[in-house]
């Protein structure tokens, strides 16, 4: 995907396995399915039953535990974690799962989400005597266990859930236990499934494909799981239940052969794309998606009006990481050694170009300049999704309405902004449809917070600052 260089980016991916010999390999196969949410950190962390050990580091998974290193994580249960780092909130300290050990046993943390008091709550610990040991939202729970009062680890975590606000997948593990934790709006996916004996915990579907295991269900809003050698219970440590599932999981970040509550990723962007096909219509020859998680709505755009489906842009799937830098000059080049154009498809063709959105804007106007540039006669671009108008707050690496083009320009503005022919969105029912929800002029399982700017949590004034996310 063009994540790096369009400007967004989920926070990261989560694994977890319990009761299986070798549980670091299996959640090292795990993470490496889920790399797509994160490519700046992994770790992993394992238990014998008897002690936590922790490993991790700076870059892709094959990186960090290549030459071996993964031989040094024995156990028989893991939970790992794969990131991407916002401005300021990277660094070493901050790659996850975070290991805190003491006289009263040991404590990991992994955790997909941002939490929207996180900077509140920080301020109340530190006056307590708290002392943080990295600049993540995902410590502040650490040290709200440990604060809560409570010897029963359970009720302690319970404590602690109940203070906390946002988004959050949480895999909890200490010596002899995992615990799994879903915010109150579902805010993110996670999935459990099993493995022979085993529990398995990922933040996608597609993970239990690469493992061998068997998908068993969602785990709901509001659910804490405890897992340990006798099986696992379920409990609700909150009432107020309120599904709210990031929309852009099904439009951009998740991967295609992942299901999320039970609707197939591939099939909904597919699907979105015919719905932008009945919106927009457009007379033209070809159509092409931006690869790779545009690629099942241009298919679907093209079934609907019958244009032909065309490979017009091509993926170099050899670029580094190094390549992608934040300045726009760099970053407009790093569009360039990502993408290609095939001329021998576009040239003299009227050409519609499907998206998944814009968010700068910057990588849609390269993406045009380069398809005229090999010949294309007209470019249309197609957006399978409202116009991005408003920061996220839960864990995706849009903090400011500067940074989003459709926050202030209108849709004829944007168009001539990126230099397309013509250019439409998805309207926010057409998306709801799409996916798969009924729409009746409200939310219905779905946050849509980036197209309407309806939060489905309370916001505070320093989550609107720059802060740091998990």
């Amino acid at each position: 995907m063009l994540a790096e260089i369009k400007g967004l980016n989920e926070e990261c991916g989560v694994f977890g396995i319990w009761g299986h010999k070798e549980a670091a390999q299996i959640t090292y196969y795990g993470l490496h399915s889920l790399q797509h949410r994160g490519q700046e950190g992994a770790g992993i962390v394992t238990t014998d039953g008897e002690k936590l050990t922790g490993m991790k580091g700076l870059g892709l998974i094959s990186e960090v535990f290549g030459n071996g290193k993964l031989n040094q994580l024995s156990g028989k249960g893991a939970i790992g974690h794969v990131r991407y780092a916002t401005a300021g909130g990277g660094g070493y300290e901050n790659v996850q799962p975070l290991l805190f050990k003491s006289h009263s046993g040991s404590l990991a943390l992994a955790h997909n989400g941002n939490l929207v008091n996180a900077n509140q709550l920080k301020h109340q610990l530190e006056s307590q005597g708290s002392i943080f040991q990295t600049t993540s939202d995902t410590e502040v729970l650490a040290h709200l266990i440990r604060r809560s009062g409570y010897k029963d680890m359970k009720e302690a975590v319970k404590s602690a859930l109940s203070v906390i606000k946002g988004a959050y997948a949480f895999l909890i593990m200490t010596e002899t236990e995992m615990m799994v934790a879903l915010d109150p709006n579902g805010l993110r996916p996670l999935s459990i499934g099993v493995m022979g004996d085993a529990y398995v915990v990922a933040s996608e579907t597609c993970a239990f494909d690469v493992v061998g295991a068997k998908y068993e269900r969602d785990v709901q809003p509001g659910e804490l799981l405890i897992i340990n050698d006798e099986g696992i219970r379920s409990e609700r440590f909150s009432m107020n239940i309120n599904r709210s599932i990031c929309s852009m999981e099904y439009i951009y970040f998740s991967r295609p052969d992942s299901n999320i509550d039970g609707i197939n990723v591939h099939t909904a962007r597919k699907n979105l794309g015919k719905r932008l096909a009945v919106e927009s219509e457009i007379d033209a020859d070809v159509v092409t998606g931006v690869p790779d998680s545009s690629i099942s709505a241009a298919i679907g755009f093209a079934e609907l009006t019958g244009i032909p489906y065309e490979l017009g842009l091509i993926k170099n799937r050899y670029v580094g990481r190094t390549f992608i830098q934040p300045s726009q000059e760099l970053r407009e080049q790093g569009v360039k050694m990502k993408l290609s154009a095939v001329r021998g498809v576009v040239e003299g063709k009227r050409v519609v170009m499907v998206d998944d959105s814009i968010v700068r804007g910057t990588t849609s106007k390269r993406i045009v300049t380069m398809l005229r540039e090999a010949g294309a006669k007209e470019v249309h671009v197609r957006i399978s999704s409202p116009p991005i108008a408003n920061p996220c707050f839960y864990g995706i690496d849009t903090s400011t309405h500067e940074e989003l083009i459709a926050s202030s320009n209108s849709v004829e503005e944007i168009r001539q902004m990126i230099g397309a022919d013509s250019l439409a969105f998805l309207s926010v029912e057409g998306l709801l449809e799409g996916i798969g929800r009924t729409y009746e002029g409200e939310t219905k399982g779905q946050c849509l917070a980036c197209f309407t700017g309806r939060y489905p949590t309370e916001i505070y004034q320093d989550t609107v600052l720059p802060h740091e996310k998990a």
